[in-house]
């Protein structure tokens, strides 16, 4: 009867003994505390304060300001599961520590790094990360530097995504780049507490040779598509003249016409040279005659 309970409730067991292994360590955490030495210590420690209240109060009153978090130390242990602050906060001034964590995005500028490409192009890309901590107590306790850190991570998530793109996808796809990047970075980056804003390709600098073949390449495209625009331009108009031939042979006036509308554009051009148009047959008239002779 219990197994068949546990469908019906919705609940996993995989799921829920990592759940049960956390709350139990984190109870453990608590209950161990900080001994009946550290007790003592701390005791020794307000009993201190309460002799130098006038002048001890100034060592033990410390401001946090807004964008910042402190994660305070007592006797080594984080005293609680949430940093403190903003305000002010008290700190005995013999057992306790403190670290201020700023809550701020920051810029951070990724080094030029030369990579291979996927068809074996080497490139030298820069960029941008901006990242901010959203968790004082995970960045101070779980890793050593977390800016340095972040930065060190950018800087080899840039290279392996790079790596398996190709020159072309490098330059054409950066948007699409640069989410793959952030999406590597916020995964490695959540258990140290840091939240992976945007990240943006700066720079791409590929070699002169590679330049050069690439804009001969582009040239020669380019004569390539207005080769092809005149051919096709050439045999527009030349069904346009065929079209024009055959109306100017259904109607014999049409002829001298475009010979005055010939004549009106020249004169318009250069007023010096004058223009006599003469019928055809004229010319017809005159083969015979010398045919005849």
């Amino acid at each position: 009867m219990r197994g068949s309970e546990l469908p019906s409730k919705g609940m996993d067991p995989q799921t829920e003994r990592p759940k049960k292994m956390n709350t139990e360590h984190l109870i453990a955490d608590r209950q161990e505390g900080i001994g009946i030495c550290g007790w003592i210590l701390v005791s020794l420690s307000c009993l201190l304060v309460l002799i130098t209240f006038p002048i001890s109060i100034w060592a033990c009153v410390k401001v946090v300001r807004e964008y910042e978090r402190a994660v305070v130390f007592r006797l080594g242990r984080i005293l609680s599961k949430k940093a403190k602050g903003p305000g002010m906060i008290l700190v005995l001034p013999c057992t306790d520590t403190f670290t201020k964590v700023d809550l701020r995005t920051v810029a951070c500028k990724i080094p030029p790094q030369e990579i291979l490409t996927r068809d074996a192009v080497t490139a030298q890309v820069d960029g941008v990360v901006h990242y901010r901590i959203h968790s004082a107590v995970t960045a101070v306790a779980n890793v050593t530097d977390v800016h340095s850190a972040t930065l060190l991570l950018a800087q080899t998530a840039l290279r392996n995504v790079l790596g398996t793109q190709s020159l072309a996808q490098l330059l054409a796809g950066r948007q699409e780049i640069a989410h793959s990047i952030q999406a590597t970075l916020d995964s490695a980056t959540e258990q140290w507490g840091v939240k992976v804003a945007c990240v943006e390709i700066k720079d791409i600098r590929i070699p002169m040779a590679m330049q050069r073949a690439m804009a001969a390449e582009a040239e020669a495209a380019r004569e390539k598509k207005a080769k092809v625009v005149a051919a096709e331009g050439e045999m527009n108009a030349s069904k346009a003249l065929q079209r024009a031939s055959m109306v100017l042979s259904e109607s014999p006036a049409a002829l001298p016409l475009r010979y005055l509308q010939t004549l009106t554009a020249v004169a318009a051009q250069n007023n010096s040279t004058i223009v006599f148009p003469l019928p055809m047959n004229m010319f017809g008239s005159l083969g015979q005659k010398r045919t005849g002779g």
